[in-house]
């Protein structure tokens, strides 16, 4: 029997439930936990915005990885974009599930993250990095259905920054040949992690709308624009006038929506 079955064999009146309410009610409770939850989404905007202006470590290291074709620096990771993420997954020789699976935690992660297509199209690339060979990444990445570029780590790379006994998403930039370190976020932030809208919150640029409060000079587009299917981005590199006129219609249903709901609160 699974632990759910288990749980669900005494039935809700052996919990101590929320009390059941008319339909009125409900709507009141409900505006009221909007209105904090809108609370929520603003502070994080800001805690973004706040973010993209923390100061950058330039990279001084020529750290180098193992890729399936061979050796690879840093910069090779970009693959040609701007903006870099790199995981730190725990799959080696010492970590439980080893040879056959990943970190149970660090799997469930890569079972999260979402179409790398449309972070690409931000200029973001994703990539894992562990102490595996390669080939057993090959193996597990076939096993699991997982499509992100997974690099073997061969130096300092991840006692440098904070991975090397714990997992995190580390975040660069580069200028040329000059990669600067610009975040972190390890612990229980990693739990957030794996939707397009994470972690573009967590790179410099953001994810680059008009609506965000970035720095002078920043990469800045309209709202929605740029969002695609994801075997299309490349067959249309500029938003389709349908496209765009649905948008249009949608922001401002949204914003009546948004003045109705701040009158209420």
């Amino acid at each position: 029997m699974s632990k759910s079955a288990e749980n669900d064999r005494g039935g809700l009146a052996a919990m101590q439930t929320p009390p059941v309410v008319s339909q009125e009610a409900w709507e009141a409770a409900r505006l009221q936990m909007l209105a904090k939850e809108k609370a929520q989404v603003r502070a994080r905007d800001a805690l973004a915005a706040e973010r993209r202006r923390m100061p950058w470590m330039a990279v001084e290291k020529p750290y180098v990885f193992e890729g399936p074709n061979g050796k690879v620096s840093l910069l090779d990771l970009f693959e040609g974009r701007r903006q870099l993420i790199v995981y730190r997954a725990f799959f080696e020789p010492g970590v439980f599930g080893w040879p056959e699976h990943g970190c149970r935690g660090c799997s469930l992660g890569a079972d999260q993250v979402s179409h790398l297509s449309h972070l690409n199209q931000r200029d973001t690339t994703l990539a894992y990095a562990s102490r595996a060979p390669q080939a057993d990444i090959a193996r597990l990445k076939a096993r699991m259905e997982w499509e992100m570029p997974w690099y073997t780590i061969t130096d300092s790379f991840d006692a440098d920054f904070g991975v090397a006994e714990w997992h995190g998403h580390n975040v660069f930039i580069h200028d040329g040949a000059r990669i600067f370190r610009t975040y972190l976020v390890n612990s229980r932030g990693d739990e957030s992690m794996g939707t397009v809208w994470s972690y573009l919150d967590i790179t410099p640029f953001g994810r680059q709308e008009l609506w965000e409060d970035s720095p002078k000079g920043y990469p800045q587009g309209p709202t929605y624009k740029w969002w695609n299917w994801h075997d299309n981005y490349d067959a249309e590199a500029t938003p389709n006038a349908k496209w765009a006129a649905v948008t249009d219609a949608g922001e401002a249903a949204f914003r009546e929506i948004a003045e109705q709901e701040r009158k209420a609160t």
